[in-house]
């Protein structure tokens, strides 16, 4: 779904272990690393999404994580012109996400990137909570950090933002 003006809605995982590492996944066939994210269609809720999104791109259903928190508001970042596809209807200039921030509660054996037959991601790994700020695409990474930063003191409760 593209709003009014030219965003389309979103939803953002970041899904963590019991170290409070990341899931930090390679998109196929690109050096490009990011979270899980997806489009929310019409009729559904930014955590139907989610879940949505969470089985599609990394195999993992409801009852495999626990849901800690979520952005209060919309977070946007704009594509870069050379992204934009401009012969599409209606005209998408980038994103608004709602960022979930999730708790593994399986193994890592559970996780399956090619469920579906356009697997989004080939590799993953576990990565310190602040490590994707720098190594996602340059566009993203505002969103990544404003993210980080709101959901950051639910698993660091005392360290307010200076997580390891």
């Amino acid at each position: 779904m593209i709003d009014a003006d030219g965003f389309r809605s979103n939803v953002g995982i970041i899904l963590c272990n019991e170290h409070n590492q990341l899931f930090w996944a390679r998109r196929t066939g690109q050096d490009a690393w990011q979270f899980p994210q997806g489009g929310i269609k019409q009729h559904e809720s930014p955590l139907q999404a989610m879940y949505r999104e969470l089985e599609e791109e990394v195999g993992l259903k409801p009852e495999h994580v626990e849901v800690l928190g979520a952005t209060q508001r919309w977070l946007r970042y704009r594509l870069p012109k050379r992204y934009i596809r401009r012969h599409s209807y209606p005209l998408c200039i980038g994103q608004k996400q709602r960022w979930f921030l999730l708790r593994v509660n399986c193994r890592e054996s559970d996780f399956c990137l090619d469920r579906y037959e356009k697997p989004e991601f080939d590799d993953w790994r576990w990565v310190k909570y602040w490590y994707p700020i720098n190594e996602v695409i340059y566009f993203k990474r505002r969103v990544y950090r404003r993210a980080l930063e709101e959901l950051a003191p639910i698993l660091f409760p005392r360290r307010r933002n200076q997580a390891a």
